[in-house]
């Protein structure tokens, strides 16, 4: 049995964080994602990464520096391109992919919330395939949370056309789950952590401050 099959057995919680991997160190939105990171470690909970460079390396770095749990895991589900690229530090556990399909799927069997951060063609396909199961309740209860400012034009756009034109249901958005800075992503991580303790399932009734509609 791999050690990713072994961990898709477990009783963990486990925070997936999406984004690109351009962004340098240099970028403000690296050192949020790696603060983000380290909340998520502080609290005991696993994290789910595509394994890569970028906000990828930043989220297992700052996993890393927070973790009090030395059987916390940081787990790399990484992507064989053609140009190869490096891999994130301080992973646990790591699988190589061919296909982004099957990739998907096991962000999607092995995490408990999303945040998408800033990111290009990759997090965009990351993000929708995460809001359409969501949609659809193939996943349910789980929060899909947009991190900073990237996302405001996106959201406005899907008003304007999606929306209004009734190609999507305006309470579709009420699964997205729109934040500023790590502090209020945290606290929505929070939220769905102590749900997921007691067993319960009707999360997507809190911090309707955080809602887009």
């Amino acid at each position: 049995m791999s050690e990713l099959t072994d961990e898709l057995a477990q009783n963990h919680f486990r925070v997936a964080i999406f984004g690109s991997a351009r962004i340098t160190e240099d970028d403000p939105v690296h050192t949020l994602v790696f603060n983000l990171a380290r909340l998520i470690a502080g609290a005991g909970m696993d994290l789910v990464t595509g394994g890569g460079p970028g906000l990828m390396n930043a989220a297992s770095e700052g996993h890393f520096a927070g973790r009090k749990d030395t059987s916390l895991h940081s787990i790399g589900l990484n992507i064989r391109l053609p140009r190869e690229q490096a891999e994130a530090a301080h992973l646990d556990i790591k699988k190589d992919f061919e296909h982004f399909s099957s990739r998907l799927d096991h962000f999607m069997a092995l995490s408990n919330a999303f945040v998408v951060t800033p990111g290009g063609v990759g997090t965009l396909l990351e993000l929708f395939y995460t809001w359409q199961l969501a949609q659809v309740r193939q996943i349910a209860h789980i929060p899909i949370i947009l991190l900073g400012e990237m996302w405001l034009g996106l959201i406005e756009w899907i008003k304007q056309w999606p929306v209004e034109h009734r190609l999507i249901n305006p309470e579709d958005l009420d699964l997205l789950y729109l934040t500023r800075n790590c502090d209020e992503s945290f606290t929505i991580i929070e939220k769905a952590y102590e749900d997921y303790a007691k067993g319960g399932k009707d999360f997507c009734r809190h911090y309707r401050q955080y809602k887009i509609t």
